[in-house]
């Protein structure tokens, strides 16, 4: 059975703080990236983070996207503080967390409690991946500066499976192909489904209806789809290289040692697969040398 997924808007919340582009939010970043050296047999470029975001426990990188010219790299909090978005101008090197909020039924905010695992910009939509919950997308209209000059970001849109929806695809990671589908994929292990699912795009960059499911591998972390073939980051660990697996889709083969421990969700930009790694004191944004 194909997944499907319905959007829910959220409630609308009170107008809170004042507009603020992309731009706006990328002139007032004070964090530095620098370049760095990152093991993996297939890493071309690394960045690493401040020393206090590369070392954080409570914060943890998982998705990315690119946005223009920029990188965008949600991190989820195991202290249940939510998730925040990390605005990264690469070329700058310089960079700013805006954390995303939950519109509640009385007009507050209040963080948004899932993994992120995955991001996919599409349109003015920036989509995150919500495991179990399908996925919250957040657009770019509603980013706001608090008359304290914090900024904040609330999602819009809930994306969930209908009542009787029986496929209980699980949202893992999230990407979008260079045929302008969205792809979702199932981090699994053991006797977990390890699926890639293909949706259609609406032309405002909306999900709306799932068009192929494809067969992928035991430990999947990010997936990208160029070429009719996927290539997809696996995870072995704290201490092992992450992998890189390819192929046609239901038959992806895996390529050890390829980049750092603990690689997340995979995007495209420039000519070049990227992704983030979580551990702390090894995370990196790293760009890839596709497999040939």
């Amino acid at each position: 059975m194909l997944p499907r997924l319905i959007p829910t808007p959220l409630p609308r919340w009170e107008e809170v703080g004042a507009p603020v582009s992309v731009a706006d939010v990328v002139a007032g970043a004070t964090g530095r990236m620098r370049r760095a050296l990152a093991p993996g047999l297939r890493v071309r470029r690394a960045f690493a983070w401040e020393h206090a975001d590369r070392h954080d426990r409570d914060w943890w990188p998982q998705g990315i996207t690119p946005l223009g010219r920029l990188m965008l790299v949600s991190w989820y909090s195991k202290a249940g503080a939510g998730v925040r978005i990390s605005f990264v101008d690469l070329r700058s090197r310089r960079y700013t967390h805006v954390p995303l909020a939950l519109p509640n039924q009385d007009g507050t905010l209040g963080p948004l409690p899932i993994h992120a695992g995955g991001l996919a910009a599409s349109g003015s939509w920036v989509h995150v991946a919500a495991t179990g919950r399908g996925i919250y997308s957040a657009h770019l209209e509603d980013l706001r500066r608090l008359a304290d000059g914090e900024l904040i970001w609330p999602v819009r849109l809930h994306l969930q499976a209908p009542a009787g929806d029986t496929s209980r695809f699980r949202y893992s990671f999230l990407s979008v192909s260079e045929g302008g589908e969205l792809i979702a994929g199932e981090y699994g292990r053991g006797d977990q489904s390890t699926r890639l699912a293909r949706f259609a795009l609406d032309a405002d960059g909306l999900p709306v209806e799932a068009v192929a499911v494809d067969a992928g591998v035991a430990q999947m972390q990010g997936a990208i789809l160029r070429g009719g073939r996927y290539l997809a980051t696996v995870s072995h660990g704290t201490r092992g290289f992450g992998g890189l697996a390819s192929g046609r889709p239901g038959a992806l083969v895996e390529r050890r040692w390829a980049a750092p421990a603990g690689p997340e969700d995979l995007t495209w930009s420039g000519g070049r697969p990227w992704t983030v790694t979580e551990h702390p004191g090894k995370r990196w944004i790293v760009a890839l040398r596709p497999p040939s």
